[in-house]
């Protein structure tokens, strides 16, 4: 049987499950606020082209807006001044967007202290008991903020929401051999990190290491630290800087499940 053939059969037969990682995309996504004096993203909205009336009396269909950094997104490394006139999101190779990943969950630090930072020893810690990070993989971040994606005010939460510490990022981009990372909240960044130095360390030190982001992750508590492979879709925007994306992972299905 065919590798491929072998993955159909096992997706048939439940032994692997698809996990969708990707939040609801809506009017009630919650967006990235930043200070007035900078640009704003636009929230999604939508208008009807025609709903089986008369514009339309067989088609149902609408135009849509919103930035490209909303909802659940992929971020390239062109979105961020140390990654200047590296790769957008439509120059991104396919290969590239499927990719093993492992998850370290935090939920429990971040449940206490909504401003919690990741370090490299946290990272160290869960390397020592799972084994090395993927290579060419993606490292997800689990805080259990997906708990709150329902709740537009407590999900950004006056910018208190947890994030990485600007060594580890720095780490994470320039001695790790991951291709990305993953978080549940509005940006790769804390919520604070624009008073961080540099601001914003893990645009800063990712994009400028030619490495990615995926924000706005749900259901990360379904997979585990090791084992998942994560396939991100993010529109090939030619020159963008990033894309709304649908994030699926592929897991072994736990027996007796």
């Amino acid at each position: 049987m065919s590798v491929l053939a072998a993955l159909r059969t096992a997706l048939r037969g439940g032994t692997v499950t698809v996990v969708d990682l990707t939040a609801p995309l809506s009017e009630h996504t919650p967006i990235i606020c930043l200070p007035p004096e900078r640009g704003q993203p636009w929230p999604f909205s939508r208008e009807v082209i025609s709903n089986f009336d008369e514009p339309g009396p067989t088609v149902y269909w609408n135009n849509i807006r919103l930035s490209e950094h909303t909802g659940t997104h992929f971020d390239a490394p062109a979105h961020w001044l140390s990654g200047r006139g590296g790769e957008d999101v439509g120059q991104v190779a396919p290969g590239r967007l499927v990719a093993p990943a492992a998850v370290i969950d935090m939920s429990a630090e971040a449940e206490k202290d909504p401003d919690f930072l990741l370090r490299r020893e946290h990272v160290e810690a869960w390397t020592a008991e799972h084994g090395p990070l993927p290579e060419d993989g993606w490292l997800l971040y689990r805080t259990g903020w997906d708990a709150r994606a329902g709740d537009p005010e407590r999900f950004i939460n006056e910018r208190h929401t947890p994030g990485v510490a600007p060594d580890c990022a720095r780490w994470l981009a320039e001695e790790t051999s991951l291709a990305g990372f993953g978080v549940e909240t509005v940006g790769t960044d804390a919520g604070l990190a624009g008073d961080f130095e540099p601001p914003y360390p893990c645009h800063w030190y990712l994009h400028g290491a030619g490495k990615y982001g995926l924000t706005q992750l749900r259901n990360l508590a379904m997979l585990p630290p090791t084992g998942a492979l994560l396939l991100a879709s993010p529109l090939p925007i030619v020159g963008g800087s990033g894309s709304p994306a649908r994030v699926l992972a592929l897991v072994e299905t736990p027996e007796g499940a």
